[in-house]
């Protein structure tokens, strides 16, 4: 994902939104990625989904939350 600053959005912001039609790129504050831009027509089609998917940064997770998406994961590898 391709990633600007946040002076590079305020700066730049023809820019940002260019990169964001193509493709959702991130926006970082003090070099940690904090924002995601997307096109409002990725967005909808995210929605559209309708699942309950939902984004977690690994440090956050317990370990049973780890060990759970650890076993998901080996899970759908074993059935592909």
């Amino acid at each position: 994902m391709k990633q600007f600053s946040a002076t590079e959005l305020a700066n730049k912001t023809g820019d940002v939104l260019a990169a964001a039609a193509q493709a959702p790129v991130a926006i970082a504050r003090h070099g940690k990625p904090r924002f995601v831009v997307l096109s409002a027509e990725r967005f909808e089609h995210l929605q559209a989904r309708g699942d309950s998917r939902r984004a977690f940064h690994v440090a956050d997770l317990t370990d049973a939350e780890a060990a759970d998406l650890i076993g998901a994961l080996q899970n759908s590898i074993d059935h592909d």
